[in-house]
């Protein structure tokens, strides 16, 4: 899909109430937040992935390790059964839904995806290097092949590092920064977002034609967006986002999107309004757009 296509339908919208992989201090907000937002969404279909919402053990320094691998393989399931040519919009959750889309969008256009990572944290742990376990800061590592075993996608279906362009990450742990250093990870910092311009440069540079777009709602500022579970300072506004996501869909050939992290608050209804204004902007259309936040 190309921002000159996009009113011809709505995405697949695929629903994955998953919480498992977060280390925040009210995770199950993440499986409410995912029915949320999916509800703000038109839909050509929508599915809602079964997942299992017990805990689950830890393994091998994972928090849930075994419900997120039940999770994973349901997800797996459900996305075989999407078209081969849908537009798929998966909806969390935790950032750990994003393992079989983005495995999925690997598969399909190998060396000619990039991906922009829309995060206030890289995600670039291991379960060595992770201060707290939770899978949802390990997802982008998990990728790149290395992460937790059960979760590692197939060498077919792996990022490398040039394809990735991080976007408004500001809250690194050492390990992570050192990585993204070693690799060259392309990373563009909150300041650098306050106009298009050099994100799409930097995807462009990667020479991609098809983009995955990860968006981890914790990249907002929490002065305007509180639905949060782990916000940190310094973070774009609304509208700096709803004009990048708008750029990079005029730009680029869309081959996916997840939106993650929402953990619905006391003021859910001007969560959802923002929400409604950054969807728009994007040519998702929504059903509660009225009015500014």
């Amino acid at each position: 899909m190309t921002g000159h296509d996009r009113g011809n339908g709505s995405p697949t919208v695929l629903v994955i109430p998953q919480w498992q992989g977060s280390a925040a201090r009210h995770p199950r907000r993440l499986a409410e937040g995912a029915h949320r937002l999916s509800a703000l969404l038109p839909a050509a279909a929508r599915t809602v992935v079964d997942v299992d919402p017990s805990p689950g053990q830890d393994h091998d320094g994972v928090r849930y390790l075994d419900a997120l691998s039940r999770s994973l393989e349901a997800t797996r399931t459900a996305l075989r059964r999407t078209g081969d040519d849908e537009t798929l919009l998966a909806v969390g959750g935790d950032c750990g839904i994003e393992l079989a889309p983005v495995a999925r969008a690997v598969a399909r256009h190998g060396d000619s995806l990039a991906v922009v990572w829309f995060d206030a944290h890289a995600d670039l742990n291991t379960p060595d290097t992770s201060p707290s376990g939770g899978f949802h800061g390990m997802v982008l590592r998990t990728l790149l092949g290395q992460g937790p075993s059960p979760l590692v996608p197939e060498p077919g279906e792996r990022l490398s590092a040039r394809q990735i362009v991080l976007a408004g990450v500001r809250a690194l742990d050492p390990a992570e920064r050192d990585f993204i250093d070693s690799e060259g990870i392309g990373a563009l910092s909150v300041r650098a977002l306050r106009e298009p311009d050099p994100l799409l440069a930097a995807v462009a540079a990667t020479g991609a034609t098809h983009l995955y777009i990860h968006v981890d709602l914790d990249v907002l500022d929490p002065a305007h967006f509180t639905g949060l579970s782990c916000p940190e300072p310094g973070g774009l506004h609304p509208d700096q986002l709803r004009t990048a996501l708008h750029a990079l869909t005029r730009r680029f050939h869309i081959a996916g999107m997840g939106i993650t992290e929402h953990a619905p608050a006391a003021d859910a209804d001007d969560s959802d309004r923002v929400l409604s204004r950054i969807l728009d902007g994007i040519g998702f259309r929504t059903s509660n757009a009225s009015g500014p936040s």
